[in-house]
């Protein structure tokens, strides 16, 4: 397990402000219990955002077909909608809630080529509010593989106001590449064609490379 880059400015800035509160309390000479305190709950803290920002080893599961889920989390929503930005046409949306406990990194769910990638600004609903999949900050990423397009949505909650995705159009992506990083509590919306085998249930724990969400036909 690694820490991610998106992490090290985060982390550096709990480390300095741990150092200057426990040397400004060392200077005024307070009791040696509140020095223990300060610099338990620093630790704490420290130690929180560490695992928020943590990036373990995974291989990614699956075949040639199979779609990957691109986070962890827990599923949400598995339903027919129409997809207004790119398909424009109906397709199968899975969504997976990342609490601030999950790995918020990005996989590509599988592999191929990056047709589409465009940030919007946005609101920041909370991350299951029916509409925070079109009114809030996001990213909508699409891949091509050889058993068709999928697309996913980076999705901001009310916490989560940090949106970063590494890939941009004519980009071969590998199955379980990286691909992005949300800060601190999010959604991911997967659109599946209509024909999808979908192998996931709502409120399924899903782990980003290696839980396979659905089956495309060849």
């Amino acid at each position: 397990m690694t820490l991610h880059r998106e992490g090290f400015i985060p982390l550096g800035f709990v480390l300095g402000v741990s150092a200057l509160i426990l040397a400004v309390l060392y200077y005024l000479e307070v009791p040696e219990i509140v020095l223990w305190i300060v610099g338990s709950c620093s630790a704490i803290v420290f130690i929180l955002f560490a695992q928020f920002f943590r990036i373990p080893h995974r291989t990614p599961a699956g075949g040639v077909g199979d779609v990957i889920s691109p986070s962890d989390g827990k599923v949400v929503v598995i339903e027919k909608v129409k997809e207004t930005e790119y398909f424009k046409d109906e397709r199968i949306q899975v969504s997976i809630f990342m609490s601030p406990l999950n790995v918020h990194c990005q996989w590509s769910p599988m592999a191929g080529l990056v047709k589409y990638a465009k940030y919007h600004t946005g609101k920041y609903l909370v991350a299951w509010h029916p509409k925070s999949s079109i009114q809030n900050e996001r990213t909508t990423l699409v891949i091509e593989g050889e058993c068709g397009e999928v697309l996913f949505r980076q999705i901001a909650g009310a916490v989560a106001r940090r949106i970063r995705y590494y890939i941009k159009p004519g980009q071969t992506l590998v199955k379980g590449e990286e691909v992005g990083f949300i800060k601190f509590g999010s959604r991911i919306d997967l659109y599946l064609p209509l024909d999808a085998e979908i192998l996931v249930n709502l409120d399924d724990k899903v782990m980003g490379r290696e839980t396979v969400i659905a089956i495309l036909k060849r």
